[in-house]
């Protein structure tokens, strides 16, 4: 079974999308991979581009930065590839995100106690807060719900948790990890009350015996 990390890479490839050539976002910033946003042109340079599964001399990779910078905004991905693009091997860019989600997690993990003790779902939900808004943005943007989610409400953080921005997908998928943990919640308090249950009847039985 896939581990809730390995869960966080393949939904913010499905959310982000995956592009191992260079373009530009929703906003303009020349971008790469799983939404990673290249500041300047030695950013890119030190990532390890590839043509040909060849590493590509950094001034190519500076040349095609600058190429794709001064193209314009608003197209889909594709328009910013050209036959020569360099581009980032898939391994490369998994090991980019994983980095940033590993970064991210120590925010989260510096800012909530017990956080590793949080069900999994819950830390997909806050992993894909994270990656949209920033650890910052996350922390500090949404105190209903950092609240939420110290005290353990579920539902109460599930209500505020939508974003603008992201798609209603992927705001219904985050706010359904939070609900599930609702629902996690109830069947380990019930399996936990009827555990209890059993064991007085037990006692009880027990105690009749011995009459």
């Amino acid at each position: 079974m896939a581990t809730y990390i390995e869960q966080s890479l393949a939904k913010l490839k499905e959310f982000e999308g995956c592009v191992p050539w260079m373009y530009r976002d929703t906003v303009g910033k020349v971008t790469v991979g799983v939404g990673l946003m290249l500041p300047d042109a030695g950013a890119a340079m030190a990532l390890g581009f590839t043509a040909l599964g060849k590493p590509v001399a950094s001034a190519a990779v500076a040349a095609d930065f600058a190429r794709v910078a001064a193209m314009p905004e608003g197209k889909s991905a594709g328009f910013y590839r050209s036959s020569e693009s360099p581009e980032l091997p898939q391994a490369a860019i998994d090991d980019h995100l994983q980095a940033l989600l590993t970064k991210f997690e120590a925010n989260l993990r510096g800012a909530l106690p017990g956080y590793d003790a949080l069900p999994d779902a819950i830390k997909l939900a806050l992993l894909d807060m994270a990656y949209n808004l920033g650890p910052e943005g996350l922390l500090g943007g949404y105190p209903r719900l950092i609240t939420a989610v110290k005290q353990s409400h579920w539902a109460q953080a599930a209500a505020e948790c939508a974003r603008h921005g992201p798609s209603v997908a992927r705001n219904t998928w985050t706010r359904e990890q939070f609900l599930s943990a609702v629902v996690t919640t109830i069947k380990a308090e019930a399996e936990t009350w009827l555990a209890r249950l059993l064991q007085w009847f037990r006692s009880l039985w027990r105690k009749r015996e011995l009459l």
